[in-house]
């Protein structure tokens, strides 16, 4: 079986909500799971294969007037599913 180099894939990148709902009692203790699970279902019916789950802190900067106030800068985290198909043949 031959590696696909990266190159011949495409990358969708979809952000989790900071907050999961949950619409059933039965989903509590694995709502991330439900989640999750409706999430790649839904984007593989689109031709999407999930790849991975990344953490990314981004850093909020205060502005002047905070600054000078001696507020600091914080990192909060977010959280992105990437998924990947196959590139399309051109021609």
């Amino acid at each position: 079986m031959a590696i696909k180099r990266q190159s011949e894939y495409i990358y969708r990148m979809v952000q989790v909500p900071p907050n999961v709902e949950i619409d059933s009692p039965a989903d509590r203790g694995h709502a991330a799971e439900v989640y999750l699970t409706g999430l790649t279902a839904e984007m593989g019916n689109e031709g999407w294969d999930f790849f991975r789950i990344d953490a990314i802190g981004v850093v909020e900067r205060p502005g002047c007037l905070a600054g000078l106030l001696g507020v600091r800068s914080t990192v909060t985290p977010y959280y992105v599913v990437a998924f990947r198909r196959l590139r399309q043949p051109k021609g």
